[in-house]
């Protein structure tokens, strides 16, 4: 007896199509299924390796991509439901050769041991700064609670994202990304 329930090599929907996805800025096209995870694609297709592939599950936040400013796991998110909206990598952060001032405060507080967290780390401080300027510990505590780091920078980090947050509010308008 055959089991109706397998997939079949020819299923159109793991057939793989165009897409044409707006990542750091510019349109690109590329072909996969609609169902791949938007990961995959970043890394495999694109060569964009600033999103880890940690847990495939979203717990973890290695992938963490801005989607419309929102930070978002890449691991969790398929190929269609990016179509249309502005996807920014950590490597679409810097402008014109300058880091974000994010990037800047992590390396100057020595935020990263092993750096695989950082991708989803810097990610997320970047979205809370952009929806909160100033927050307060409880603030960042709570935005970053769900991007693991096993190295144990935490006490590096969060002095990273208050360094962040300083750096933006007194940078010059038009020179904070």
């Amino acid at each position: 007896m055959q089991d109706d329930r397998r997939p079949i090599a020819n299923d159109p929907r793991l057939a793989a199509i165009r897409h044409v996805l707006t990542v750091n800025g510019r349109s690109v096209a590329v072909e996969a299924a609609p169902a791949t995870r938007l990961l995959y694609v970043l890394r495999n297709d694109l060569a964009l390796n600033g999103p880890k592939y940690g847990c495939g599950l979203g717990q973890c936040g290695s992938c963490t991509v801005l989607v419309d400013g929102r930070a978002m796991r890449s691991c969790a998110i398929p190929l269609r439901a990016a179509v249309g909206r502005r996807i920014t990598t950590l490597e679409g952060l810097a402008e014109g050769g300058r880091l974000h001032p994010v990037q800047e405060a992590f390396i100057a507080e020595n935020a990263a041991q092993c750096g695989y967290c950082l991708n989803g780390m810097i990610m997320t401080t970047v979205a809370l700064l952009a929806a909160d300027p100033d927050p307060d510990e409880a603030g960042i505590r709570a935005a970053l609670r769900g991007n693991l780091c096993r190295c144990g920078t935490h006490i590096e980090i969060l002095r990273a994202v208050r360094s962040a947050a300083e750096r933006l509010r007194t940078a010059p308008r038009g020179d904070a990304a």
